[in-house]
């Protein structure tokens, strides 16, 4: 059993232009549609495409549209009903595969909110394989939640795996609280908001590698750093490996971070080597980004016998 959590889930909209996006001009799509999101609700979806066990965890009245929609694709959910109603967000793809996203900031939630959402997380967690932590935080949650869920998880004794996505404040708080997670996946700005280092990671997967490798030393035992048309790098204090994919036609990046993710997970279960787990990730992510909106896929829509995966260094040869 794999349980997520999306402290700020969204309802995404997608629409698709069939000509780039024109400020300030009026254009026609050439489709549109609802799906429900935010980056744990976007990892179970695919986990359950690939056939494994998973819940949502997400604040929600039972009646909000984002818990009916995942009702209607039958992910499971478990919901903490709050006053608020959760977020819209809106993407617009364009045939380049340019993706612009506007998103809501999300309900206000309370102090026994806060508290509520953290045991309900702790109470689905026991027993668990893995607990994903994904994503923003809404208005009153503070950037310590992460590191708090961590906590109230191993307090209540063997816990789960951790793997953690997410970024900003809430990042930089729970990789400075000294808790420790077993995964943390990044891309490449994220990479280099947590390093303090700039941004050139895409164009420079061996600096990605050094910086993951702080984090690494810092006590997050892996991390699985997204890196675009770049592909990904593992992060261990093994080794590190790099893995790319064939170029495809990018319908949407939407949700393609959570569906690599979703990919190692998967190839976790199935008690594969690290390089597969990284080959199946970089495939899952390509398949994503291939597909309109948000859309989840399956095995069957990935090809990770085509991912190229090269083991760079190992520890004692980092700089």
């Amino acid at each position: 059993m794999i349980v997520t959590l999306t402290a700020n889930p969204s309802l995404d909209r997608t629409i698709e232009l069939g000509t780039r996006l024109a400020r300030g001009e009026v254009q026609r799509a050439i489709a549109s549609g609802d799906q429900p999101g935010g980056k744990g609700v976007n990892v179970s979806r695919a986990l359950i495409a690939s056939g494994l066990d998973t819940i949502a965890i997400l604040p929600g009245a039972a009646s909000d549209p984002m818990l009916v929609a995942l009702r209607a694709e039958h992910t499971p959910a478990a919901s903490l009903p709050i006053a608020g109603r959760v977020r819209s967000n809106v993407t617009i793809t364009e045939p380049d595969g340019t993706t612009t996203k506007i998103n809501e900031p999300g309900p206000l939630l309370s102090a026994a909110d806060d508290n509520a959402l953290i045991a309900l997380v702790a109470a689905h967690a026991r027993g668990a394989d893995w607990l994903v932590l994904a994503g923003s935080l809404p208005p009153g949650l503070s950037s310590d939640f992460y590191a708090r869920v961590v906590t109230a998880v191993r307090s209540e004794g063997s816990g789960p795996r951790i793997a953690v996505d997410s970024s900003g404040e809430p990042m930089k708080a729970l990789i400075a609280s000294g808790v420790g997670v077993d995964l943390i996946k990044p891309n490449s700005e994220e990479l280099a908001e947590l390093t303090a280092l700039p941004d050139t990671f895409e164009e420079d997967p061996d600096a990605a590698a050094a910086a993951a490798r702080t984090l690494v030393a810092r006590g997050c035992r892996a991390v699985l750093a997204t890196l675009g048309a770049q592909g990904a790098l593992l992060v261990t204090a093994d080794a590190t490996w790099r893995a790319t994919m064939p170029p495809v036609i990018a319908r949407s990046t939407v949700g393609a971070g959570d569906a690599s993710l979703a990919g190692y997970l998967l190839a976790d279960q199935h008690g594969a080597t690290p390089d597969r787990r990284l080959a199946q990730a970089v495939a899952h992510g390509a398949a994503a980004a291939s597909l309109p909106g948000s859309t989840m896929p399956s095995p069957a829509d990935t090809t990770p016998e085509l991912a190229e995966v090269r083991r760079l260094s190992d520890l004692s040869n980092a700089d």
